[in-house]
């Protein structure tokens, strides 16, 4: 039971699976349709607001003071992760389909997830004020960085549009940076309820989710989709997470991080955010197949929650190991 525990579906995923069981059983359409859209979008634009309403000052000038630390995460989040999904071109038209490949793509621009990051390396007794500072820092600078790095990989893939910049300039940008300013006055208030106005963040992923799964419904997207590609897609996320995995291990431990900091590296490198993906990608992709494009960032989002909480609690159990060695050594007397 505690193997099966380790690997079970997070209740967020759960309420993942749930919404588009309903846009496929039960899409909008019509008149509900434009009525969804235009409450996602209040959604999406409210998420972002509550976002930079959290983050203090404090917090955004702590995130440069181990500018290391933050410098590896960064490399491995947004130049390492963009060139492993060029690298994976060839799977285009060949194990995925175009539209697959696309939102691989997509996925490896994205900013790190905040919550998960800070929530696993904390669980494995890892460094958490660093993860804390640049999993937000991440996210931040990926509200600019991630627009920019689609345009550039994507634009060769015939799935980006440079006025879709507009776009995320009017849906989240404004939106965040008004949060931010008026961060002094309601910081604090939106802290003291940060668990109940998190409902707003999943709540707007998953009014994503069912509109553009509606839209796919309707639009005949699982008659193309075959469970090979579906299989490879799956194989090749999981790829992608242990080389990430491994690589910030690696980096960390050569450029001789402590072992906290290299837990704090670990997860904060090799994370995307699906809370803020799915909303860049209904603006960035509108028009294409957004079922298709979206589904590889929820493969991975799950892979990624069930991996890592196994490979922090693996942590865990090693940091208690060597707590009990060290207090058996310090009670054994020495030899004289």
């Amino acid at each position: 039971m505690s193997i099966l525990s380790r690997f079970r579906l997070h209740e967020f995923t759960v309420a993942m699976l749930v919404t588009v069981t309903l846009a496929l059983l039960l899409p909008c359409r019509g008149t509900a349709a434009g009525f969804f859209e235009g409450l996602t979008a209040v959604a999406i634009a409210l998420l972002f607001f509550l976002q930079g309403a959290r983050l203090s000052r404090a917090a955004i000038i702590a995130g440069a003071l181990h500018w290391r630390l933050h410098l590896v995460v960064f490399a491995a989040t947004f130049v390492l992760f963009p060139i492993v999904g060029l690298a994976l071109r060839p799977l285009s038209g060949t194990l995925l389909t175009p539209p697959l490949y696309l939102g691989l793509l997509f996925l490896c621009t994205l900013p790190s997830t905040v919550q998960a990051s800070v929530a696993f390396t904390s669980i494995a007794g890892g460094n958490v004020p660093a993860a804390l500072c640049s999993a937000s820092a991440s996210s931040i600078i990926g509200m600019f960085l991630t627009p920019l790095l689609a345009g550039f990989v994507l634009k060769a893939n015939g799935g980006f549009s440079l006025n879709a910049l507009r776009s995320i300039g009017l849906e989240m940008l404004v939106p965040f940076v008004a949060g931010q300013l008026l961060q002094p006055w309601i910081g604090s208030w939106v802290q003291a309820r940060r668990r109940a106005l998190g409902g707003v963040d999943r709540g707007s992923v998953l009014l994503v989710v069912y509109t553009v799964f509606s839209s796919a419904t309707l639009g005949g997207m699982w008659h193309q989709l075959a469970a090979r590609p579906l299989i490879v897609l799956a194989l090749v996320a999981a790829g992608v997470l242990a080389l990430m995995l491994g690589f910030t291990a690696f980096a960390a431990r050569w450029l001789g991080f402590s072992r906290e900091d290299e837990i704090a590296i670990m997860f904060c490198g090799s994370k995307k955010s699906l809370v803020a993906g799915i909303p860049i990608a209904n603006v960035l992709f509108a028009g294409q197949p957004l079922g298709l494009i979206v589904l590889p960032l929820m493969v991975f989002h799950q892979i990624q929650l069930m991996a890592c909480a196994a490979l922090a609690r693996h942590y865990a159990s090693r940091s208690a190991s060597d707590v009990k060695v060290s207090r058996v050594r310090r009670a054994v007397p020495s030899p004289l």
